[in-house]
């Protein structure tokens, strides 16, 4: 394939996804159970295998993403407490990125809270977050985010359990789930 065809086919697909609208863009079970948005159908930039940076302007962001999780991701907005379709589920499988699909998080670092978003004791694997210091509302906190696109997550404490200590609390919104197959882990 052309770099021009390559082009062309993103410059259509971007195209498209302004066109679908906000309602073609909500959230869905699939038929494996995975519970995602149709964000990746819309959005050219997401995959669950390139882990290149991605440094793309607001405008972008703002046309391939829904209007929801344009406002958390990319503006630090934050769903209410126990309302997301995470902060309970117990499925076994993965957890990317919404924005980008870059993997974050195992469903076995999952645990349980009363804080009312999903939380994990840790990461999936090096550098699939990174952190910001955010002094927001009168605290100092770290903010995570998205180490493949920045997109904002959530934020980490320091009171998770054993055995590393540490709660990172996301967002449902910023997060799409993959169930394991069967036989797989």
């Amino acid at each position: 394939m052309t770099r021009a065809v390559a082009v062309s086919l993103i410059v259509l697909m971007a195209t498209s996804a302004c066109l679908a609208g906000p309602d073609s863009r909500g959230s869905k079970t699939t038929a494996g159970g995975a519970m995602s948005s149709h964000s990746q159908s819309f959005n050219p930039y997401y995959s669950r295998t390139d882990a290149r940076k991605l440094e793309l302007p607001d405008d972008v962001w703002k046309k391939v993403l829904s209007p929801q999780l344009y406002s958390i991701a990319r503006h630090g907005s934050t769903e209410a407490a126990f309302t997301g379709r995470y902060w309970d589920y117990e499925g076994k499988g993965s957890y990317y990125c919404a924005a980008c699909g870059n993997p974050l998080f195992r469903s076995d670092a999952k645990f349980a809270t009363t804080c009312g978003w999903p939380s994990f004791f840790e990461t999936v694997r090096p550098g699939s977050v990174t952190y910001r210091k955010d002094t927001s509302f009168g605290m100092v906190r770290s903010e995570v985010l998205c180490g493949r696109c920045g997109a904002h997550l959530g934020h980490l404490f320091d009171d998770g359990p054993p055995p590393t200590g540490k709660r990172y609390c996301m967002n449902s919104v910023s997060l799409e789930f993959e169930p394991d197959e069967a036989g797989k882990h």
